[in-house]
C-alpha cells in the first residue's frame, strides 16, 4: 500500500470484520431511538490487545477518500430505496448527496487517533476518537449493513491502522427484496384498472429480476451461453452449478441485475468464496485471495495467491464488473491494473 508517495507494508489483518451497530451511528441513520454514542465494540479485549497494542493503547489510524467514495457509491441503493426503518428515512436520499459533497472536500488520506476505553470492566474492548475523521465513519455508515475492515500497515516499532469501510452485501440481500408481490393483490377482476402494454411489460422486468436473483430463469440461461462450466472445478452438470452476480444484487441497477457479463458459474465453495468477498480476480485472469481465510483453509482448499484460472471467462464488459468487486467486496486490498 502506497500513502502519501511512502509504500507501507501490511503487518497484519484484524482477525474479524467490525460490523457498524446500530448505537454507534448518527441519529439520521438509526434504526433504534436516542442519538448514538461514540464508543464502539470491536471485539474481546485478548483480540483488541494483541492487534492494537496493551492495555491503554492510543494509536493512529487512518481512512482514504477514495475508500469513502467507493462506500457511497456501493451503499447508494439503500440510501435511495431504505430497506430498513431508518430514523430520517425521507431524508436519505439528501444526505447521501450532502455526504457526498462533504467527502470530496477531503483530503485523500484522512488521519485520526483511537484510544482504548479500557474503564469499562468485562471482556469486552471497546476503542473511542474525539477526532473529526473518526466521526465522518459515524456520519456515513449505515448500521447493520456495513462494517469495517482494518489493517496494521508500516513498521512494528511504528505501526499506522488502515480502516477501511464496506457494504455487508450479504446482511442487503438478506433484508432486502422478497418474493415478487403481484400488483393488485387478491382484488376481484372487476376491481382492476385496466392493465396497459406498458403495466405488462413492467411486470414481466418485475419478475425477469426477481427470478434472476435467485440465479433463475433468463439471467440464468443467457450466463450459462457464456460459461458453460466452473472456471475451478471444470463441472458442467447444471444443477451443481450456482448463477453469481459480480456486481451483488443489492448494489446493482436493474439492467445490471440480468446483464449475464455481471456474473460466473461457480461451483458451490467458489461461489460462497466470491460471493463473500474472499477471493476476486485480476484482468488477466489471475486470483487474489483474502487474508480472512488462513493459509492452511487455501491448502487445504488447493488455492495459491495469484494461481492462473485459465478457463475464467474475462472480457472488457465483464472487468468492468470486476472493478466494483475489487473495491467494495474483495476483504483486502490490492493494486489492481486497468
Amino acid at each position: 500500500m502506497k500513502i502519501n508517495g511512502e509504500e507501507l507494508k501490511t503487518l497484519a489483518v484484524f482477525p474479524t470484520m467490525m460490523t457498524v451497530p446500530d448505537c454507534l451511528v448518527v441519529s439520521s441513520n438509526k434504526l433504534g431511538g436516542g442519538h448514538g454514542e461514540a464508543k464502539f465494540y470491536i471485539a474481546s479485549k485478548e483480540d483488541m490487545y494483541s492487534f492494537y497494542g496493551q492495555a491503554g493503547f492510543e494509536v493512529k489510524c487512518f481512512l482514504l477518500k477514495k475508500d469513502l467514495l467507493s462506500y457511497m457509491v456501493a451503499i447508494k441503493n439503500e440510501y435511495f430505496t431504505p430497506s430498513l426503518d431508518y430514523q430520517k428515512k425521507d431524508q436519505l436520499p439528501q444526505l447521501w448527496q450532502d455526504r457526498m459533497d462533504m467527502i470530496d472536500k477531503l483530503d485523500d488520506v484522512i488521519f485520526f487517533t483511537i484510544k482504548d476505553q479500557n474503564q469499562i470492566g468485562g471482556p469486552r474492548g471497546y476503542i473511542n476518537s474525539a477526532d473529526d475523521a473518526y466521526q465522518i465513519i459515524r456520519t456515513l455508515a449505515l448500521p447493520l449493513v456495513s462494517y469495517i475492515y482494518v489493517e496494521k500497515v508500516g513498521t512494528e516499532s511504528a505501526p499506522l491502522f488502515y480502516w477501511k469501510l464496506f457494504v455487508d452485501f450479504t446482511a442487503v440481500n438478506e433484508i432486502q427484496n422478497g418474493p415478487l408481490v403481484f400488483k393488485y393483490g387478491k382484488k376481484k377482476d372487476a376491481e382492476k384498472p385496466a392493465v396497459t402494454k406498458e403495466d405488462k411489460k413492467a411486470e414481466k422486468k418485475r419478475e425477469t429480476i426477481s427470478r434472476a436473483r435467485e440465479g433463475q430463469g433468463k439471467y440464468r440461461e443467457a450466463l450459462l451461453e457464456q460459461c458453460r462450466f466452473c472456471p475451478f472445478t471444470m463441472i458442467a452438470d447444471e444443477r451443481l452449478l450456482i448463477a453469481s452476480h459480480i456486481k451483488p444484487w443489492a448494489a446493482a441497477d436493474d439492467d445490471e441485475k440480468i446483464d449475464p457479463y455481471n456474473g460466473y458459474m461457480l461451483s458451490p465453495l467458489y461461489d460462497k468464496l466470491f460471493d463473500r468477498g474472499f477471493i476476486t480476480f485480476t484482468h488477466d485472469k489471475h486470483v487474489v485471495l483474502s487474508k480472512f481465510i488462513s493459509p492452511f483453509t487455501w491448502k487445504q482448499i488447493k488455492l495459491a495467491d495469484n494461481d492462473f484460472i485459465r478457463m475464467l471467462p474475462m472480457d472488457d464488459k465483464r472487468y468492468e464488473y470486476l472493478k466494483f468487486h475489487h473495491e467494495n467486496v474483495f476483504k483486502g486490498t490490492f493494486d489492481f491494473k486497468d
